[in-house]
C-alpha cells in the first residue's frame, strides 16, 4: 500500500505542528505506524487519503459520524447555513431547535447550554455541580476520560480515600486535590468513598459506558448504586454521554440502562460532524448558571449555527422510527464474524460491544476496568490494525479506542471486515 504521500505530508506537519498531529492518538503510535494517514475525502461509510487509498471506515471520525459521510439532509443544512451566515455571536433559531430536540431526546435534562467541545462540556458541568452543592469534591473512575480539563487529568494515587496526584506535566496538585478515584464497576469501593467522604462529595462524573479504556459496559447494579449514592449524600451524579449521547440509545446510555443523572454531557453525534458540546440537566441545577443564576460560564462561538445545523438534520433522521434497531444490527453483523473467527483460531480475545461502539480486546475476559484493559497485548493489535489498513478497513489506531459503526455501513462492507478478520485469524 503506498503511503508516500502522507509520509510526506508528515514532515512538512513536525515543522509546525507539535508531533504533526492535533491530537495524540492521531499520531498511529500506539499502533507501530511510522506516521499517520492523512485523509483527503469521505462517502458513505468510505474514507479515501491522500494517496488514494480507500477504506471501509470504522472509527466514523470517533463517533459523530453515526450517519455516514455526506448524507443528504446535513448537506443540505449545512450549504443552506453557509449562505446565511457561518457565525454570528449572537442567538439563532437553530439552537433552539437543536436544544429541544436534546431536552425531548433526554427527559433528565430540562436545560441545556451549547459549548464547543466534549471538554468544555464536562469542565463547565463540574463548575455547576460544585457551585450548586457548595462542595469541592470530584469523584471519577480510573480509566474513564472527561476530556483534558485539569481536574480530569488524575491518575490512581494511593487509594481511593486519598488524593490523586497529577497525570500531566503542568498539572498541578493543587489542581488535582479535590478529584477523589475509584475503580470503574467497583460498586464497594465506590460506598466506601461514600462512607467516609459523601458530605464533601460536589459529583460524581462517570462515563455511563466507558470508551476510551476500550468499551467498557457497565456491571449491573454499578450506575444504579452510583445514582442512590448520590442522591444519599446530596451529591450530583454527571453523566459523561460525550460519546454514548444518541449513539447507544435515542436517549443516550441514561435511557438505555434506565438511570437517571442530574447532569449530562454530550457532544460528537449533537454536531453532525461539527465541533460541538453541551451540558444539561435538572432546572434547579442548570438555572443556577449564569445569566440567570451565579455560576459563570461563557463562548464566543457556543451554539455556533453551522454545528447547530448539522445536528439537528443529524438528529432528525436518528428520530425516524426503526433507526436503531437498523444500526443494532448492523453492529452484531460486524461483531459476530470477529468472534466466530477468532474462537476457530483459538486466540484469547474478548469483544466488547454496547449499541454502535464496540472493541476487540487482545486478552481473555471479562474486560470490566482499567486493569482488565491493560492486560491486552497491544503488539498484537498494532498487527491487527496494520493487517486490517492493507485490507481495505480503518480501525481505531489504539488498542484502547472503540469502533463506531455508522448507518452508511453495506453488507458488502461487513463481509470485507469479516474476511479481513478472518484471514488474520486464520495467519495465528
Amino acid at each position: 500500500m503506498d503511503t508516500d504521500a502522507s509520509a510526506r505530508l508528515f514532515d512538512e506537519a513536525r515543522r509546525f505542528i507539535p508531533g504533526g498531529v492535533n491530537s495524540p492518538v492521531r499520531a498511529m503510535k500506539g499502533v507501530g505506524m511510522p506516521h499517520p494517514l492523512f485523509i483527503e475525502r469521505a462517502s458513505g461509510a468510505h474514507v479515501w487519503d491522500v494517496d488514494g487509498n480507500e477504506f471501509v471506515d470504522l472509527v466514523s471520525s470517533w463517533g459523530p459520524m453515526i450517519l455516514g459521510w455526506g448524507r443528504p439532509e446535513v448537506v443540505a443544512a449545512l450549504r443552506e447555513q453557509v449562505e446565511r451566515g457561518t457565525s454570528f455571536g449572537a442567538p439563532t433559531g437553530l439552537e433552539v431547535e437543536l436544544a429541544r430536540l436534546v431536552c425531548e431526546a433526554l427527559p433528565s435534562v430540562d436545560l441545556v447550554r451549547m459549548v464547543n467541545s466534549g471538554t468544555e462540556a464536562t469542565m463547565s458541568a463540574l463548575r455547576v455541580a460544585r457551585g450548586f452543592t457548595g462542595r469541592d469534591k470530584v469523584v471519577k473512575f480510573v480509566g474513564c476520560y472527561h476530556g483534558h480539563a485539569d481536574p480530569f487529568l488524575a491518575a490512581a494515587g494511593s487509594g481511593v480515600l486519598t488524593l490523586a496526584l497529577p497525570d500531566s506535566p503542568g498539572v498541578t496538585q493543587g489542581t488535582t486535590a479535590d478529584t477523589l478515584l475509584v475503580d470503574y464497576n467497583d460498586t464497594a469501593a465506590l460506598a466506601d468513598l461514600f462512607a467516609a467522604r459523601g458530605d464533601e462529595i460536589a459529583c460524581v462524573i462517570v462515563e455511563p459506558v466507558a470508551g476510551n479504556m476500550g468499551v467498557v459496559p457497565p456491571e449491573p447494579g454499578f450506575l444504579e448504586t452510583a445514582r442512590r449514592l448520590c442522591t444519599d449524600a446530596g451529591a450530583l451524579l454527571v453523566f459523561d454521554e460525550v460519546i454514548t449521547g444518541f449513539r447507544v440509545a435515542w436517549g443516550g446510555a441514561q435511557a438505555r440502562f434506565g438511570v437517571t443523572p442530574d447532569l449530562t454531557t454530550l457532544g460528537k453525534i449533537i454536531g453532525g460532524g461539527l465541533p460541538v458540546g453541551a451540558f444539561g440537566g435538572r432546572r434547579d441545577v442548570m438555572e443556577t448558571v449564569a445569566p440567570l443564576g451565579s455560576t459563570y460560564q461563557a463562548g464566543t462561538l457556543s451554539g455556533n449555527p453551522l454545528a447547530m445545523a448539522a445536528g439537528v438534520a443529524t438528529l432528525r433522521v436518528l428520530a425516524e422510527p426503526g433507526t436503531y434497531e437498523r444500526l443494532e444490527a448492523r453492529a452484531v453483523q460486524l461483531c459476530e464474524p470477529l468472534v466466530e473467527a477468532a474462537l476457530a483460531a483459538g486466540a484469547p480475545v474478548t469483544l466488547n460491544r454496547v449499541g454502535a461502539m464496540m472493541t476487540l480486546f487482545f486478552c481473555a475476559g471479562p474486560v470490566r476496568g482499567y486493569a482488565d484493559a491493560r492486560r491486552a497485548d497491544t503488539a498484537r493489535y498494532a498487527r491487527w490494525f496494520t493487517h486490517l489498513l492493507e485490507r481495505g478497513v480503518y480501525a481505531a489506531p489504539s488498542q484502547f479506542e472503540a469502533a463506531m459503526v455508522s448507518l452508511a455501513l453495506t453488507d458488502a462492507d461487513a463481509a470485507r471486515v469479516a474476511d479481513a478478520a478472518a484471514s488474520f485469524f486464520a495467519e495465528l
